[in-house]
């Protein structure tokens, strides 16, 4: 593992180098996508891209947490959280294989 991050700012540089925008055009673009996945996902939709995995929103009820401490009970809200399933394809390719995920084909 390298431990690098990937930046908004690295996507903008790579829209930059491969699509041929100029570097604020580059920024735009990669600004309008992440705003828009946001603005879906704020909506309680489902964003999914073809060969990368879906953005879920889930909601969870409210439950019984304790504080670890003083092992008092705290109830915790209902809430809402993102969740995302990657695709079989891109499961695959950080594994370094290629073709079918399972052997369902």
């Amino acid at each position: 593992m390298t431990g690098r991050t990937v930046t908004r700012a690295d996507l903008c540089e790579a829209v930059y180098q491969q699509v041929g925008l100029s570097r604020t055009e580059s920024a735009a673009l990669v600004e309008m996508v992440l705003s828009e996945i946001a603005d879906c996902l704020a909506k309680g939709e489902t964003v999914k891209l073809s060969s990368f995995g879906s953005f879920v929103v889930r909601n969870k009820g409210q439950r019984v947490g304790r504080n670890p401490k003083t092992g008092e009970e705290v109830p915790i809200e209902p809430r809402r959280v993102m969740v995302f399933k990657p695709s079989s394809i891109l499961k695959n390719r950080i594994n370094g294989r290629t073709g079918k995920a399972s052997g369902r084909e």
